[in-house]
C-alpha cells in the first residue's frame, strides 16, 4: 500500500484489489500513509481466477477513470495526539478502568482489551511512573529515536552494508505508525510490572518499534551483555519458563506497546490471521557470555559492541522446536560412549565422542519450511562443536546453510518462495540470474540466502539439549545508550 501513495503523489491513478473483510484495516492503513480516501474494489478469496478477474475488471476500470472527489485529493501524514491516560479514582476503579474490553465483528464479536495484553497489570500512577523514569537519564518528554544508524537488515549483504534509517530518526510504532515518549515507554513499563533497572532494556525494546515489526504477529528480543546479570535475568535453566521477574515483564513490554503505542487491533488495524503464538505473553531471554567456547564471541561483538556492553536483537520466532528431537540422555550416551538411536544414526556405534550432533538434527529441518533458524544450545554442546573444528558461530551458520541447498525443480514446489520471489520473478542471489533462467538442477538454498539468516545462541542449563524456531539474525540496538 506505500507503493500506492507514492503513485498516487506522482499523479498516477490506482486502485486497490482487497477483500471484503479487510475493509477496516484498508481505511486504516490509508488513512496513516497519507491517501486517507483511497479507491479500493474487491476481489474473492474463493472464486477461481478467470472468473474472479471478469467480475471487477469493469469497476476497476470505472474507478480508475473517475475524477477525484475533493475528499479524495486530501492527504498528509496522520498524527494523532495520543493523550496521556492517567485515571483518577480508587485502585480498584483504576484496575477496571484498564481492563475495560471492545467486542469487535472481525473476532467473532469476542471481547479485545483497550488498553493490555488481556492480562491484569500494574495501574501506572503518576508516582509509579515518576519512580520508573528514574531508571534513565532521558527526559521524560523526549521522542523515541533511533540512537544510532540502522541498517533495514541484519544481514549486510542484502543491502551492501549501508544503513538505511539514520539515527535521530523518529521511531514509529505499527501498525498506526505513530511516536511515543521515553514517559510513554515508562508508562508501558509499570504496567508490565517492570522495575526501574529494567527500563533501559525496554527503551531499546522501544528503539525498535516494541517489537511491532510490519504490525502483525509481534516480535521477542534476546539480551547480550553485561545488563543481563545486573538486573538479574535468567540465561540458565528454564529460561524460557516463568518464575523469573526480568524476563517475563520486560518480554510482556513489547506485547504492551504493539497496542498501545501502535494501535494493533485484530481485523481492525492488523491483518494476521493467528497471532504470534511464541510471543504471547512476551518473549525476552539472554545468552550467556560465560558459556561461550574460545574464540566464539557474544552477540554483542558479532555486532561491532564490546564484550562488556550491552544490546537487545530483535528476534520473530517461527516454528519452534523444527528438526530432528533428541532427549539429554541419547545425545550423553552419542558424546560419552557412541551409544544410542544418535550414535547409530550417524554410524558411530561405540566410538567415543565429540561427534556432530547437527547432522541428526537437520535431517528434515527444511522439510515443512524455509529460511534461516536460531539455534539454542548449551556451552557442553557448544564446546562439542568447537572441539570438532567450528571455531566460531558464523563456522556453524555457514555448515547449517550449506546443509539447505536443494534442486531448483524441488525449491519451486514451496509456497513461502512463491511470494517472497514475487512468483519466481526476481533474481536468484547465488547464482546473479533470473529464477526462471536456471537449470532444474541448479542448487539453492532452502535456509535462507545468506549463511547468516541463520543465528547461534549459547545458554541454558546443563541438561544436554537444544532450541530452535524459525528466524534467525535480527536488526540490534544499544541498550546503554538508554541508559
Amino acid at each position: 500500500m506505500p507503493y500506492l501513495t507514492y503513485l498516487e503523489k506522482a499523479g498516477i491513478p490506482t486502485v486497490l484489489i482487497d477483500f471484503d473483510d479487510q475493509d477496516e484495516f484498508v481505511k486504516q492503513e490509508s488513512l496513516v500513509i497519507g491517501v486517507p480516501n483511497l479507491r479500493y474494489i474487491h476481489a474473492s478469496r474463493t472464486i477461481r481466477g478467470p472468473a474472479d478477474v471478469d467480475s471487477f475488471i469493469e469497476p476497476m476500470l470505472e474507478v480508475l477513470t473517475r475524477p477525484l472527489t475533493e475528499a479524495e485529493k486530501e492527504s498528509g501524514m496522520w498524527t494523532p495526539q495520543e493523550p496521556r491516560i492517567l485515571f483518577e479514582g480508587t485502585l480498584l476503579e483504576a484496575e477496571d478502568f484498564y481492563q475495560q474490553a471492545e467486542r469487535l465483528p472481525g473476532i467473532l464479536n469476542a471481547p479485545y482489551a483497550k488498553y493490555t495484553d488481556g492480562f491484569p497489570i500494574v495501574v501506572p500512577t503518576e508516582e509509579r511512573v515518576r519512580e520508573m523514569l528514574k531508571g534513565t537519564s532521558h527526559r521524560p518528554d523526549e521522542l523515541i529515536t533511533l540512537q544510532s544508524d540502522t541498517p533495514a537488515t541484519a544481514v549486510p549483504e542484502a543491502i551492501g552494508g549501508e544503513p538505511m534509517m539514520k539515527k535521530g530518526e523518529a521511531v514509529r510504532f505499527m501498525p498506526m505508525r505513530r511516536v511515543a515518549t521515553v514517559e510513554k515507554v515508562a508508562t508501558i513499563a509499570v504496567m508490565a510490572g517492570c522495575k526501574p533497572e529494567y527500563l533501559p532494556v525496554v527503551l531499546a525494546i522501544a528503539e525498535a518499534a516494541g517489537g511491532t515489526g510490519d504490525g502483525r504477529d509481534g516480535q521477542g528480543f534476546v539480551v547480550s551483555g553485561r545488563i543481563a546479570e545486573e538486573i538479574g535475568m535468567n540465561f540458565g535453566f528454564g529460561l524460557f519458563g516463568p518464575g523469573n521477574p526480568a524476563n517475563k515483564t520486560i518480554g510482556r513490554t513489547a506485547n504492551l506497546m504493539w497496542r498501545n503505542l501502535g494501535g494493533a487491533i485484530p481485523s481492525v488495524t492488523t491483518t494476521s490471521n493467528w497471532g504470534g503464538a511464541t510471543v504471547n505473553g512476551g518473549f525476552c531471554f539472554a545468552e550467556y557470555a560465560g558459556g561461550l567456547p574460545e574464540g566464539w564471541k557474544g552477540l554483542n561483538e558479532e555486532y561491532g559492541y564490546k564484550k562488556d556492553e550491552s544490546i537487545i536483537m530483535a528476534t520473530r520466532p517461527g516454528s519452534w522446536g523444527i528438526g530432528q528431537m533428541f532427549m539429554p540422555g541419547v545425545y550423553r550416551a552419542l558424546q560419552k560412549d557412541g551409544h544410542g538411536a544418535m550414535a547409530r544414526y550417524l554410524d558411530v556405534k561405540g566410538i567415543p565422542g565429540p561427534h556432530n550432533w547437527l547432522e541428526y538434527l537437520v535431517d528434515g529441518l527444511w522439510a515443512t519450511m524455509e529460511g534461516g533458524i536460531t539455534l539454542i544450545m548449551i556451552p557442553e554442546m557448544a564446546q562439542h562443536l568447537h572441539d570438532l573444528g567450528f571455531k566460531s558461530k558464523d563456522d556453524v551458520c555457514e555448515w547449517i546453510w550449506k546443509k539447505s541447498f536443494e534442486p531448483v525443480k524441488e525449491y519451486r514446489m514451496r509456497g513461502m518462495p512463491d511470494f517472497t520471489t514475487n512468483g519466481w520473478t526476481s533474481i536468484e542471489r547465488t547464482s546473479g540470474k533470473h529464477w526462471k533462467e536456471l537449470d532444474e538442477d541448479y542448487m539453492v538454498p532452502a535456509g535462507g540466502n545468506f549463511p547468516r539468516a541463520n543465528l547461534v545462541l549459547v545458554c541454558g542449563g546443563e541438561e544436554e539439549t537444544c532450541h530452535r524456531y524459525g528466524g534467525g539474525h535480527g536488526p540490534v540496538y544499544s541498550i546503554d545508550a538508554w541508559r
